[in-house]
C-alpha cells in the first residue's frame, strides 16, 4: 500500500474554536463549581498499583523490536502523458486519438515526458549485515530505494530479488556495523485469538505500533495463486505494507501486505503473509535472487457437492484436474483430466490451494507420490515434478467449425458437432447450465469421463449417468483456452 502523506489544518481550527468557547464562558462570569471537591473523574484508578501492573502492556516488547523496523522510500518514474491526460471522448483508433496524443508532452527525443514520484512502505531487518524484507509492490518499478531507520538515518538500498506471486521482496544496505534485526517465528503455531502487533510506517508518519488479535487463518483474497493470509485486526494502513506482524514474544509471524477497506483506511481487517511462507521465499531470494517452484502441469479446480456426487466421492475434497498441460510432468506420468488429486506424499489434500502450495513448495526434480480418485477407484502415481516455467504457453484453441447436430433438453443446451467435441450453440437462461456459467461457444469435451463428438454422445452420457444412479452428470468444458468441469443435476427416469 504505497502512500504519499498529506496533512490538513483541521486540528488547529478545532483548537481555536474550543478556545473561543472557553473565553465566552469566562466573559459571562461563570465560575467552576467548588461544592464537589471530594469527587473524582470516572477514569481515576480504583485498584491498587500492584493490580494495575498486572494489566497487559506491550511497551517492553515494542522497545525491544522497534529498532529493527524501518521505513522505505521508493522513487519511481511516472509518465506525465499517461498520468495527466483525461480519457478521450472517442474510440481507440480514431484519427482524433492520434491528434491528441501528438499534443502530449515529449522530450527532445520525442519520448513521453516522465516525472519522479515518491512511494512509501515499511520493512524490517532480518540479519545484522543489512538484509531487509518488504513487499514486492512497495519496491516494484523503483529507481531509487532508501531505508530510513528508527533514528532517522537514511541509507541507500539495492534490490536483491522479488517474488510477485507472494508479494515479497528482499533489499539490502551496505553496512560496516551490525544492524538490529528480528527473526521469523512459526506461524503455524498462531491461533485465532492470539495477540499480535503490527509495526510500520502508516501514512508516512514513521514508526507506529498497533495491536490486535488474529481474526482468522488461511484467508484467500485473490492476491495470487498461493494465497494463505493471516487476517488480523491490528490496524494496518497505507504505508504499513512490508512491515512485520509480531507475536507477544517478538517473533515475526507475518508480513503486513493488504487491507480490506471501502474507504482506503483501516476498518479492522488486515492481511499478513504467514512467516512460514515468507521464510522459504526470502531464503531463495537471498540465495538465488529469484524463487523456483515445483510444477506438476495441471489446471485444477475445487470439488463441490455436485461434482463429488457425480464422481462417487464420499465428500467434496481434493482438487479436480480440469486440464493437463502438454509435455508437462503430469502428462508424462499419466495424470488425466477428470482425476481428483486427494493426497500428496501421503498427506491428505483438502482443497485446490493446499495442492498448489504443496507442489510449489517442493524442490524441482523431486518425485512425489500422488493419490488419485479415478473413475470411482483410488489410484496412485509417482511423478517427478519439474521447475515452474516462467512463461507458460497457452493450450491452443482450435476454434472448430460447427455443423448442426441436435439438442438436449435435459441439460438446457442446444448443441452442434465440432472437430474435438460438441459446441454449445445456445443455453436456456432458466437452466442450471446458465446458472453455472455455461455460455454459447463453450466446447463440451467429455461427459461422465467419456469423449464426445456429437450431441447424441452427450445424451448417451446423461443416460449412462442416470443408469448408474447418479444425481448429476459431469461435463468437461473448454472456454477460450481454459478447461473446467461443471456438474449438472439430472432427473431420473
Amino acid at each position: 500500500m504505497k502512500h504519499s502523506a498529506r496533512f490538513s489544518g483541521g486540528f488547529s481550527r478545532g483548537l481555536l474554536r474550543t478556545t473561543a468557547v472557553i473565553a465566552l464562558v469566562g466573559s459571562m462570569g461563570l465560575a467552576a463549581p467548588t461544592a464537589f471537591a471530594d469527587t473524582a473523574p470516572l477514569n481515576a484508578p480504583t485498584v491498587e498499583k500492584s493490580e494495575l501492573s498486572a494489566l497487559p502492556s506491550f511497551a517492553d516488547l515494542v522497545e525491544k523490536v522497534s529498532p529493527a523496523v524501518v521505513s522505505i522510500r521508493v522513487v519511481e518514474e511516472e509518465s506525465v502523458a499517461a498520468e495527466d491526460t483525461p480519457d478521450l471522448p472517442f474510440p481507440p483508433g480514431s484519427p482524433f486519438e492520434k491528434f491528441f496524443k501528438q499534443l502530449q508532452p515529449k522530450d527532445k527525443d520525442g519520448k513521453p515526458v516522465t516525472r519522479k514520484a515518491m512511494a512509501q512502505g515499511s520493512g524490517f531487518y532480518i540479519s545484522p549485515d543489512g538484509y531487509v524484507v518488504t513487499n514486492n509492490h512497495v519496491v516494484e518499478g523503483g529507481k531509487e530505494i532508501t531505508v530510513v531507520e528508527s533514528d532517522g538515518a537514511e541509507l541507500k538500498a539495492k534490490l536483491i530479488g522479488r517474488d510477485p506471486k507472494t508479494d515479497l521482496a528482499l533489499i539490502k544496505i551496505d553496512t560496516k556495523t551490525p544492524k538490529p534485526y528480528v527473526a521469523f517465528g512459526d506461524s503455524d503455531k498462531l491461533r485465532v485469538g492470539d495477540w499480535v502487533l503490527a509495526v510500520g510506517n502508516p501514512f508516512g508518519l514513521g514508526g507506529t505500533v498497533t495491536s490486535g488479535i488474529v481474526s482468522a487463518r488461511g484467508r484467500e483474497i485473490g492476491a495470487g495463486p498461493y494465497d494463505d493470509f493471516l487476517q488480523i485486526d491490528a490496524s494496518i494502513n497505507r504505508g504499513n505494507s512490508g512491515g512485520p506482524t509480531f507475536d507477544v514474544h517478538g517473533n515475526v509471524m507475518g508480513v503486513n501486505t493488504a487491507i480490506y477497506s471501502p474507504t482506503g483506511g483501516s476498518v479492522g481487517i488486515g492481511f499478513a503473509i504467514p512467516s512460514n511462507i515468507a521464510k522459504s521465499v526470502v531464503q531463495q531470494l537471498r540465495d538465488n535472487g529469484k524463487v523456483t517452484r515445483g510444477w506438476l502441469g495441471v489446471a485444477i479446480q475445487p470439488v463441490d457437492k455436485d461434482m463429488a456426487a457425480s464422481l462417487s466421492l464420499d465428500k467434496p475434497k481434493g482438487a479436480l484436474v480440469a486440464q493437463v498441460t502438454p509435455a508437462s510432468p503430469a502428462e508424462k506420468y499419466g495424470l488425466k483430466a477428470g482425476d481428483v488429486i486427494t493426497s500428496v506424499n501421503g498427506k491428505e489434500m483438502e482443497d485446490v490451494r493446499e495442492v498448489s502450495r504443496t507442489v510449489a513448495a517442493l524442490k524441482p526434480g523431486t518425485t512425489i507420490h500422488v493419490g488419485l480418485w479415478r473413475e470411482g477407484k483410488a489410484k496412485k502415481l509417482d511423478i517427478a515434478i519439474a521447475t515452474f516455467p516462467e512463461n507458460l504457453d497457452k493450450v491452443a484453441d482450435n476454434s472448430p467449425k460447427a455443423t448442426p447436430q441436435g439438442t438436449t433438453e435435459t441439460l438446457g443446451l442446444s448443441l452442434v458437432a465440432a472437430d474435438d467435441g460438441v459446441t454449445v450453440q445456445d443455453v436456456d437462461q432458466s437452466s442450471e447450465a446458465a446458472e453455472k456459467g455455461i455460455r454459447p461457444g463453450d466446447v463440451i469435451l467429455k461427459v461422465s469421463g467419456r469423449d464426445v463428438k456429437t450431441a447424441t454422445d452427450v445424451v448417451d452420457g446423461v443416460t449412462a449417468a442416470k443408469k448408474a444412479d447418479k444425481s448429476s452428470v459431469l461435463l468437461l468444458l473448454r472456454s477460450d483456452d481454459q478447461q473446467r468441469f461443471v456438474a449438472l443435476s439430472i432427473t431420473k427416469g
